[in-house]
């Protein structure tokens, strides 16, 4: 009879202090995300141009091209859906290669999960579809929906450059 009065004074400690708890979403930025190039594109830089396309599961959207010296193309593709939030892929491509991806635009919902996942499995990401040069990429385990809508994404832009 002793211990059940500190068993439920515990019990309702402990329930206090998790109801009590409140954590503040991290905001990811598009700095924190890494790009990768190939060395040639390291000498050509690209004018810039924002996206185009609508959010949804399937944007039919044309995404923007631009073109820049030394037979240079740059893409992004149409803005997707990915259930935790919403991006797009920036391509930039030479002489049939693709020299450089980077996520053009993101807005996970400033989740600290969607912001974890994103942080972890975009640079995977983007380094799969440099080494396979197209949008036919495995995808990272436990980031399904971020792994379809970049692919999604990417596809989109890799057809505008006429790359697939």
């Amino acid at each position: 009879m002793r211990r059940a009065p500190l068993v439920l004074a515990g019990t309702v400690a402990g329930l206090f202090g998790i109801l009590s708890f409140r954590s503040s979403p991290q905001k990811i930025t598009l700095s924190t995300l890494p790009t990768t190039s190939t060395p040639a594109a390291a000498s050509t830089t690209a004018s810039g141009g924002s996206g185009s396309g609508t959010v949804g599961p399937a944007a039919p959207a044309a995404p923007a091209t631009t073109a820049a010296s030394g037979g240079v193309l740059s893409a992004t593709g149409p803005q997707v859906n990915y259930f935790y939030g919403v991006l797009s892929v920036r391509v930039t491509a030479a002489s049939g290669h693709i020299t450089k991806i980077a996520i053009a635009s993101l807005s996970d919902g400033a989740y600290a999960y969607s912001h974890y996942v994103d942080s972890v499995s975009l640079p995977m990401l983007i380094k799969q579809a440099m080494a396979a040069q197209s949008a036919k990429i495995q995808g990272v385990s436990g980031a399904s929906y971020t792994s379809a809508g970049f692919a999604q994404s990417l596809q989109g832009a890799l057809s505008s450059l006429k790359l697939s």
